[in-house]
């Protein structure tokens, strides 16, 4: 089939939104035409990428609202207003190529890959063409019990970022995107929540995140260490909503001797979790490594035995399925993404009643764990089982295939299919 993706973020050799995009268009390329519409900030990257992997059926088109392109490694660098207005206007502006190019060759599906949000619209939908959104995600939130400990600035933080999705969702192209899909891909149980609100009639629940066969290989030499002491280890932005500070008192509260915590990442937190951890009389066993270039941080996951992963609103929760593919254990809230990666099988997943009972239930978690180094193995190995059967990119792609193969089949006008 003619398979037409809208991956704004679409970059090879890299994780998050760009890894979203690039692993899909390839995997989808190996059964059918493939035609990317993509930002300009990519182009070179991708360009260098396709001399050296030539891929037959797929095919870019480069494009960027009145000429105004953004350069990707920029995001985040006081642009995040610019960013957003130019995602807007981007995706109007592929509704115009991508109508013109439906004249010229027909398109059997439209897809829109990234960016993995909701709550902006995507005008291919007005294509009159079969439309897949997704995955989107965003509709997750704190849960307002574990906001009581938030500063000021990450208080503000939650409320500027509800405001804005609640903009969004009523936003009437987000609506109609919502209406006009055959199939949207939601990361969370949260997400489809709130699109079933928006007018969807059918929602899946899809990671966004994937990983390469030869990663999975890689990952999976990774042996668990079988001397002490027993490391736990956290892999993530030190921000407000990643919960580290609910992990840090766990580990005081299980009270392991022959134990330490890693901390890996660098962020607005750093200090205040840096101040707990003397607080908490545990800064002896706390090591803070900052932010580490890949290389060195899959040695840090190759030298701990298990993942802390508290995370209070995360869509995705990619280091979950790196830590389960290397075969460690993974401790997280039963909330997002993790929530749909972790089963009881390779992990522990908390409920998140207060952080009270979150703080006491991690604990509980690390000290069983801790006395059961069988356990620690025996999770390790469902943990890379689930990752192979379901998290793969091959597999991913595998079953859009039968996505795409199955909507192209419909009676029902594709907006409407129930």
């Amino acid at each position: 089939m003619k398979i037409l993706i809208s991956a704004y973020a679409c970059e090879p050799n890299q994780g998050s939104e760009p890894g979203v995009g690039w692993n899909t268009v390839c995997e989808v390329s190996k059964s059918h035409q493939v035609w990317v519409m993509t930002s300009n900030c990519h182009r070179s990257y991708i360009e260098a990428e396709l001399e050296k992997n030539f891929l037959p059926n797929l095919r870019f088109v480069y494009l960027d609202p009145f000429g105004w392109s953004l350069n990707w490694s920029q995001k985040g660098k006081g642009t995040q207003l610019f960013v957003h207005l130019h995602y807007y206007l981007w995706q109007l502006w592929a509704y115009f190529v991508s109508r013109s190019l439906h004249k010229q060759i027909s398109l059997d599906i439209v897809h829109h890959v990234t960016y993995v949000r909701y709550s902006s619209p995507s005008f291919l939908s007005m294509l009159p063409v079969p439309f897949i959104w997704g995955p989107v995600g965003g509709g997750e939130s704190a849960p307002k019990e574990f906001q009581k400990d938030f500063s000021l600035r990450a208080k503000v933080y939650e409320t500027a970022r509800h405001l804005l999705r609640s903009l969004g969702e009523f936003d009437p192209f987000v609506q109609m995107t919502a209406k006009r899909s055959a199939v949207v891909r939601a990361t969370t149980e949260d997400t489809a929540k709130r699109l079933y609100k928006l007018g969807a009639n059918r929602v899946q629940i899809i990671p966004e995140s994937g990983l390469a066969e030869a990663e999975i290989a890689r990952l999976e030499n990774f042996k668990i260490p079988d001397s002490l002491p027993l490391r736990f280890i956290s892999m993530a932005r030190l921000i407000h909503w990643k919960g580290l500070h609910l992990g840090l008192r766990a580990f005081a509260q299980a009270g392991l001797a022959d134990a330490e915590y890693w901390i890996l990442g660098d962020g607005a937190e750093r200090n205040q979790l840096y101040s707990l951890t003397q607080d908490l009389g545990i800064a002896q066993q706390v090591k803070f490594w900052g932010r580490l270039p890949r290389e060195e941080t899959l040695v840090k996951l190759g030298e701990s035995h298990i993942l802390v992963h508290p995370s209070l609103h995360d869509s995705g929760g990619w280091v979950c399925m790196e830590a389960m593919a290397a075969g460690r254990p993974v401790i997280c809230l039963d909330l997002g993404g993790p929530g749909v990666q972790v089963t009881e099988e390779t992990g522990f997943k908390i409920k998140p009643e207060t952080p009270e009972q979150a703080v006491t239930d991690i604990a509980k978690a690390m000290s069983y764990l801790a006395s059961n180094p069988e356990l620690i193995l025996s999770m390790g190995q469902a943990g890379q089982k689930r990752v192979r059967e379901n998290f793969s990119w091959e597999i991913r792609g595998k079953h859009l295939a039968q996505l795409y193969e199955v909507i192209s089949t419909q009676d029902k006008p594709y907006w409407k299919l129930s």
